[in-house]
């Protein structure tokens, strides 16, 4: 009796040989996991940019088919304020699933002080703004050429004619609206120049490197003008129609003679536009 017990357990070595393969098999599992989470993060920020695209619809209609004036009106129109009965401030629905751990003191007293690395996978805030109801947190940017300035501004040295006062233009699929952003506004220009690291233009001298980041393996997820939502390399950023005098084919796209080699080095094994 006492040897037929003895055979019904398990030897040590039988243990160790189990651990292992259970390892093994956790090894091989968790890397397909973690990008199993990480597609269905970029899935539910598509899913969140297209709830954006109903937002912006019903503000353009709201609006005789116009969008807000921006931040050189008097008081400031920024998209934070004037489409806050839709995103009611509420983080869940202003920041990607890939960027909620939110950097803090952007703005103090002092103000923004050095370009240290944020990270890609930062929210900007919790900001506040004196003509905000209250802080708010996000990781998503409007294109600041898509706004309704008064015709007697010129915001950031551009021309009246080069604004998208409203969604009802040729070429709509192809002008970024709102996309995932290190702070909530930019002006891309086609000489911006790329960002050194991921994650390094916050402040005004990094227009495309506020939209330049890696949350998506590469790509950055945007809401175009025709409230389409998809995917867009971060090469591909400098082809986009950011404002209506923007080359698409500058200094910073195959066509304008960018060669991959010329890129920063985080950015030289993604796809070439």
């Amino acid at each position: 009796m006492n040897a037929m017990i003895k055979r019904k357990g398990f030897t040590l070595i039988e243990l160790l040989v189990v651990i292992a393969i259970i390892a093994l098999l956790m090894s091989i599992l968790m890397p397909a996991l973690t990008r199993v989470k990480k597609q269905a993060r970029t899935v539910r920020c598509l899913s969140l940019l297209k709830q954006w695209g109903l937002f912006f619809s019903m503000y353009s209609e709201e609006y005789d088919g116009k969008y807000m004036g921006g931040f050189r009106t008097s008081p400031p129109n920024r998209w934070v304020s004037a489409m806050a009965k839709y995103h009611k401030w509420d983080p869940d629905v202003t920041c990607c699933p890939n960027a909620t751990k939110p950097w803090e003191d952007s703005y103090g007293p002092t103000g923004y002080e050095g370009e240290e690395e944020l990270g890609s996978t930062s929210a900007w805030g919790w900001t506040e703004q004196g003509h905000w109801a209250q802080p708010l947190k996000g990781s998503y940017g409007m294109n600041g050429y898509c706004v309704d300035p008064p015709a007697n501004l010129r915001p950031h040295d551009r021309p009246a004619g080069d604004f998208y006062r409203g969604n009802n233009v040729a070429g709509a699929a192809y002008v970024p609206l709102f996309l995932g952003a290190l702070r909530y506004n930019g002006w891309p220009q086609e000489t911006s120049p790329p960002p050194a690291f991921d994650g390094q233009q916050w402040d005004d001298a990094g227009h495309m490197g506020r939209y330049c980041m890696n949350r998506h393996d590469g790509f950055n997820n945007c809401l175009f003008l025709d409230f389409s939502a998809r995917k867009v390399g971060l090469k591909e950023l400098w082809t986009l129609k950011w404002h209506k005098s923007f080359v698409e084919a500058g200094p910073y796209t195959k066509a304008g003679g960018m060669m991959p080699g010329d890129w920063p080095e985080w950015l030289r094994g993604f796809k070439d536009y």
